[in-house]
């Protein structure tokens, strides 16, 4: 199902990947990529595989074929948008917000200001940018207080494992942190790892599975 979703004076489309579920994933993409591109579709397949509706969608400058990344408000008023749209339209017993990248980083943002969620899902979470481990992305981290999951692979460019276990010590509870052991930023494995990518992505679905199903303990 595809929708239109406004977002201020533009205009976003969206794509419901149904499973039949009461939980619905909210999919945000990352800087460079869009909603329908390989790591967000494989994302959406695995979880769908395992009982979870996906709502992927494009941010502005994506739906305007923009290279450059909309400003950070701009992307969450986004996420917001089709949010409601997905309340409206689906009606969900329980809504997860996160996302790939910039995409979950923007939807952690929405968290921490207190959005209303039963979840946040982070993919390959962007602690620092490439290069740059002195400018981290946690201050506000610790202010989140739904159940977080967060997937990083060992190989992370854009997550050193030290620094992001340093961070972890400052969050609460309500953290999980699970680790795709030698995938990189996009979930790659090298082939000298004996994995494959498809093995990193059963991992994740099956990570994500265990913990939506705890979320549903947790409402009951």
């Amino acid at each position: 199902m595809t929708w239109r979703v406004a977002v201020g004076a533009d205009a976003v489309t969206a794509e419901h990947d149904a499973a039949d579920s009461p939980v619905v994933f909210i999919c945000a993409h990352g800087a460079g990529g869009n909603m329908s591109d390989r790591g967000v579709l494989s994302v959406s397949r695995v979880l769908r595989e395992r009982g979870v509706d996906v709502v992927r969608f494009n941010f502005p400058y994506k739906e305007k074929r923009g290279g450059r990344p909309d400003p950070m408000p701009v992307l969450k008023q986004t996420i917001e948008a089709v949010v409601a749209r997905a309340r409206e339209e689906l009606r969900p017993e329980s809504l997860i917000i996160g996302g790939r990248s910039m995409g979950g980083r923007a939807a952690s943002m929405l968290a921490a200001d207190g959005f209303a969620c039963d979840g946040l899902l982070l993919l390959a979470y962007p602690l620092h940018p490439a290069g740059k481990p002195d400018q981290l992305r946690d201050a506000h981290l610790p202010k989140i207080q739904v159940p977080v999951l967060c997937l990083n692979g060992t190989r992370d460019a854009l997550c050193r494992r030290d620094l992001m276990e340093a961070v972890l010590e400052r969050v609460g509870p309500n953290w999980g942190m699970h680790w795709l052991e030698g995938a990189d930023h996009s979930f790659h494995v090298l082939k000298s790892s004996g994995r494959t990518d498809a093995d990193v992505l059963a991992e994740i679905g099956d990570a994500s599975r265990v913990w939506v199903e705890g979320l549903a303990r947790v409402r009951r």
